[in-house]
């Protein structure tokens, strides 16, 4: 069986719903970041970088949210989360999930994670980058909403990994200064994605 090794209000979140949407049989993990849990001997034994999500499979443990969407999608490819069979399609989903990953996602932890980048104690710069939140933020939407997304779902007219990952880094909008007003297409599709089963049942599991 899958293990999700998950925190509340992360990426995890997308994996979780993708998991969700496979029909896939799971077992979750909690991880309390109150209690440093994340710098656990034990969990540090799944994930020596010390962060959320990691998935636990029968062939070994994963990181990083793309990869572990693309295993899902591929290891379950009766659930269509991805055009596995057409190379380049594949390719723009992952793609797409980079980009999230590697842009989107650092802009926003600017906000709360300075740390990363800077010295803890160098306030002035860590204010600095909180500051450019909003705008940094704001851009990568207006990239995706003019560039990317389609609509209904990111690719069109099917559902894929990238929906899960784009709902996720959607919930934080407000918390990062950005008003979803101002991107319509990713408004809607944050409504339309929180309606899903999947989705409700993923948020249901992570509140408990």
């Amino acid at each position: 069986m899958l293990e999700l090794y998950y925190a509340p209000d992360t990426c995890a979140l997308a994996t979780h719903i993708a998991l969700e949407e496979a029909g896939i049989r799971y077992r979750l993990h909690r991880i309390d970041f109150a209690k440093n849990e994340q710098q656990s001997a034990d969990f540090l034994a799944v994930n020596p970088k010390g962060r959320v999500p990691a998935l636990v499979t029968e062939s070994g443990i994963l990181t990083e949210t793309p990869a572990m969407l693309a295993f899902v999608a591929q290891a379950y490819p009766v659930a269509r989360l991805a055009p596995v069979a057409d190379a380049f399609a594949f390719a723009q989903v992952q793609a797409f999930n980079s980009y999230l990953c590697s842009t989107l996602h650092v802009a926003h932890a600017h906000r709360m994670r300075g740390h990363r980048w800077v010295d803890a104690g160098d306030t002035e710069a860590i204010t600095a980058m909180q500051r450019k939140v909003p705008e940094a933020v704001a851009d990568c939407y207006a990239y995706i909403e003019g560039h990317v997304f389609r609509g209904p779902f990111v690719v069109g007219e099917a559902h894929t990994i990238c929906d899960p990952y784009l709902f996720t880094l959607a919930q934080w909008m407000e918390a990062d200064g950005v008003d979803p007003n101002r991107f319509p297409e990713i408004a809607a599709h944050r409504t339309m994605m929180g309606e899903r089963p999947a989705v409700q049942a993923a948020l249901a599991a992570e509140a408990a």
